[in-house]
């Protein structure tokens, strides 16, 4: 969601008599600079558990913080993904990971979420294959627990480590899709990013190392023990660091391509086991 780029007093500062009315709280949203005030209104609105709950959500919102912790959940590909604070929010563009991923394994049986966050990406493989078997990992405990929410549901196994320590032992030569959202920020460009993510979500999710790529070749490294024949490892890239990745792919042994989408401005790294 769009950043709030500035901090100001809201209109419902003051406790009113009764919860606010819909163009109250388009007033306060606009004040604090929401560029979209009145689609935030209507999901901050429709997310309160009880009328009393409006105007300080909506406080919270005018304050800074993401509107997918303020109503508690993020939009990811038509699925509505529970997210929570200490959580990595999915982000829209990584919804073209998932369609290149449903598109290079159709029949894909057995799915892994590697650094799944809140599980938004495991969830859409799930959803868009059906019936696969599905395992998600992270080494963040507010991520598993989070994850747990959204992937259960669809009879799918979180699991808490780092990488593919985390995955049972029996999943090893078996899985057809590896997707991993690994971070991807390198270190001395932390500070560049959003409020929203320096502020509220977990370095570990987001922190590269020195060039950005120090999980990413960890995974592509590893990965071949892990995919099945023709199994597919997935990661989302920026488009400098684009070359690194596919030469980090390529040494590991995968048959790798670059997909990008201008319009997401989303550049996914695909590499196929032999």
């Amino acid at each position: 969601m769009p950043h709030v780029p500035y901090r100001s007093p809201s209109p419902l500062s003051s406790p009113p008599s009764g919860p606010p009315s819909r163009d109250a709280v388009v007033a306060a949203l606009r004040a604090a600079g929401c560029v979209f005030a009145e689609d935030e209104a209507d999901m901050i609105i429709a997310a309160a558990p009880a009328p009393g709950d409006i105007a300080p959500m909506v406080e919270r919102r005018a304050t800074g913080l993401p509107l997918e912790l303020v109503v508690g959940w993020a939009e990811f590909r038509g699925r509505r993904i529970t997210v929570e604070f200490g959580v990595f929010v999915p982000r829209r563009r990584t919804e073209f990971l998932v369609e290149q991923a449903l598109a290079q394994a159709p029949g894909a049986a057995v799915v892994v979420d590697l650094c799944c966050g809140s599980g938004a990406v495991g969830a859409a493989l799930a959803d868009g294959l059906g019936g696969a078997e599905l395992h998600a990992a992270d080494i963040d405990p507010a991520a598993v627990r989070c994850a747990r929410r959204n992937v259960a549901p669809l009879g799918g196994r979180v699991h808490r480590g780092d990488l593919f320590a985390a995955l049972p032992g029996e999943l090893r030569g078996r899985v057809d899709i590896l997707a991993a959202n690994v971070p991807y920020v390198p270190s001395g460009e932390m500070g560049l990013l959003p409020p929203e993510a320096r502020e509220y979500e977990p370095r570990v999710a987001l922190d590269g190392g020195a060039d950005g790529l120090d999980v990413l070749r960890r995974v592509a490294a590893g990965a071949p023990g892990w995919l099945a024949p023709g199994g597919c490892l997935l990661v989302e890239i920026s488009s400098r660091q684009a070359e690194s990745a596919v030469d980090a792919f390529t040494a590991a042994g995968l048959r790798t391509r670059l997909a990008v989408c201008e319009e997401r401005y989303a550049h996914v790294v695909i590499g196929v086991a032999a």
